[in-house]
């Protein structure tokens, strides 16, 4: 048996599964996803699945040791009506356990999970440092994190080895938070969102990719871990620096909290909380960031 390890990915077909999947084939990793439609690339298998109707091709976890769960509705995407709220919440916990019922009714070889989490676990905690055994808040996106994370941790009781990562702002230019940041200010009218300071936990997409190859190599890694940079920044800092990155100038005044709960309605809490996270427990774990500061990091993804 070859010491490269299967790995089936659920979402892999988003910005960061096709990106990390990038990466596990380049190291030798088969891949196969998990996915609602067939795919077209022939280096990857594609098994097909409808979450809602709980239907699921039971030949997805032949041979494969780890499965790396990414799936999830965008949670900025659209208005958090209660049908989006509860399709949110659906789309991450019943896609899991939909899985692990598979897993409890055929032989098979997987022996880890590794998840996706968000910090929108802790939500807005102004300046409070968040680390990894702080209590969740108790506003939606909390709950759906919560959520989110026991669905995972069934895990636990199939013997798997289970790992979350709460995952801070990816930034990256392909897609998320950042070319809905950079957008107005290429048009000369970015400005900070409501009083600018409010924390934005950050980290560059390529930290992301690796710190699942690193979860997904280390077996001893296992719990939770805050997938965020070290180096915290205010949303006023962030505009800032890629206004400053993108040689653009900031003259329009902060767009006022008011306004953004009227256009965003509850999913405003998304870009006004503060929620400022820890890195430390990853890097007690041996992971080194490739990206710790927020220039550095935007000259990466802009040069």
């Amino acid at each position: 048996m070859s010491l490269k390890k299967h790995i089936l990915i659920t979402g892999g077909s988003g910005l960061l599964g096709r990106q990390l999947t990038k990466a596990l084939l380049n190291k030798g990793y088969t891949v196969s996803h998990l996915s609602r439609k067939p795919g077209n690339n022939p280096n990857i298998k594609t098994y097909v699945w409808d979450v809602d109707k709980s239907i699921i091709d039971e030949h997805c976890i032949e041979g494969v040791d780890t499965i790396v769960h990414l799936a999830g509705t965008g949670i900025a995407e659209k208005r958090w009506t209660d049908a989006r709220k509860k399709k949110l919440i659906d789309s991450r916990t019943k896609s899991i356990g939909l899985i692990y019922e598979l897993l409890k009714k055929t032989q098979h070889q997987v022996t880890a999970v590794v998840s996706a989490s968000g910090i929108g676990y802790y939500s807005n905690r102004g300046d409070e440092l968040m680390t990894e055994t702080d209590t969740p808040a108790n506003d939606f996106i909390a709950h759906c994190c919560v959520l989110w994370e026991a669905a995972v941790d069934e895990g636990e009781k199939l013997g798997l080895r289970v790992l979350k990562f709460r995952t801070g702002v990816v930034l990256d230019k392909d897609g998320g938070a950042l070319p809905t940041l950079a957008k107005p200010i290429r048009f000369y009218i970015g400005s900070a969102l409501g009083n600018g300071k409010q924390w934005v936990p950050w980290i560059h997409w390529l930290d992301v990719v690796n710190m699942y190859l690193h979860g997904i190599e280390n077996t001893g890694l296992k719990g939770v871990y805050n997938m965020v940079a070290p180096n915290p920044v205010t949303n006023l800092q962030l505009t800032r620096a890629v206004a400053k990155q993108l040689q653009k100038p900031l003259w329009a005044p902060k767009v006022p909290a008011f306004v953004l709960k009227l256009l965003l309605g509850e999913m405003s809490s998304v870009v006004l909380g503060s929620t400022r996270v820890s890195a430390q427990k990853i890097q007690d774990a041996g992971f080194k960031f490739s990206y710790t500061e927020l220039p550095a990091a935007l000259k990466e993804i802009y040069g």
